[in-house]
């Protein structure tokens, strides 16, 4: 926290502060929220269930991961045969 804030602060707010960026830091950007509903969630609509949601896939997406281990060099291989033109895309 901000020292100038002198302790002065509401733990529940920065709490839900930190819930907004979680949320607008997922690695996929289709999971991230719009800019709107991130005002909504920071003016107190919808953070609830929307960090509801998050922590439901996280518990699956972990005991995915548990079963599964991801791999870490299908991104080598998905690019591995192609040109740099093809990479970039058209101009």
């Amino acid at each position: 926290m901000d020292p100038d804030l002198k302790l002065e602060f509401r733990t529940n707010e920065v709490e839900q502060l930190i819930q907004v960026a979680l949320l607008c830091t997922q690695s996929s950007p289709m999971d991230r929220p719009k800019m709107s509903e991130v005002v909504r969630m920071l003016e107190g609509d919808g953070l609830a269930e929307r960090w509801e949601e998050w922590q439901k896939v996280e518990v699956v997406r972990s005991q995915v991961e548990d079963i599964a281990p991801l791999r870490s060099d299908w991104i080598v291989e998905s690019v591995h045969n192609l040109h740099a033109v093809e990479l970039s895309g058209p101009r």
